[in-house]
């Protein structure tokens, strides 16, 4: 069985929810993301993944499920995220399907790599092995 990975945005796939995040994205602060993982993936404001995150995301060893907030609608990630009390966007884990989830990245560790893709590749090799997931890099 495989790990899976999921990025979870710190937004939502409506057009509302996009409005939203544009506004929250073009007020803030330069040096402030509301989403670290939109700019990992979609470099900020595209609405397509980036050439980038799929040559990225293709070395990542597990399946990669990315999610907005309104998409999370699996009860499981739901109820995880509001009993570690973690905010979005992270990076959640699971050794294979139906086993515990962890987390694996926090809004902070997305923030300080979500503008380096082989930063991020590195960081989440060592937090998801630090977390028992095995999880490698595919060249």
């Amino acid at each position: 069985m495989s790990a899976i990975i999921y990025i979870l945005y710190n937004a939502n796939a409506s057009v509302m929810g996009k409005m939203h995040y544009t506004y929250r994205k073009i007020t803030a602060p330069a040096n402030e993301s509301p989403c670290a993982a939109c700019d990992l993936t979609h470099n900020g404001l595209h609405l397509t993944e980036t050439k980038e995150w799929a040559k990225t995301k293709s070395r990542i060893g597990a399946e990669v499920k990315q999610l907005h907030k309104d998409e999370a609608n699996q009860e499981v990630i739901l109820n995880f995220v509001k009993a570690q009390d973690v905010k979005y966007p992270l990076v959640l884990g699971q050794p294979s399907a139906g086993e515990e989830m962890r987390v694996i990245m926090t809004a902070e560790d997305l923030a300080v790599c979500s503008k380096d893709h082989e930063n991020f590749l590195q960081m989440l090799m060592e937090k998801s092995a630090a977390n028992g997931l095995n999880v490698n890099l595919r060249h």
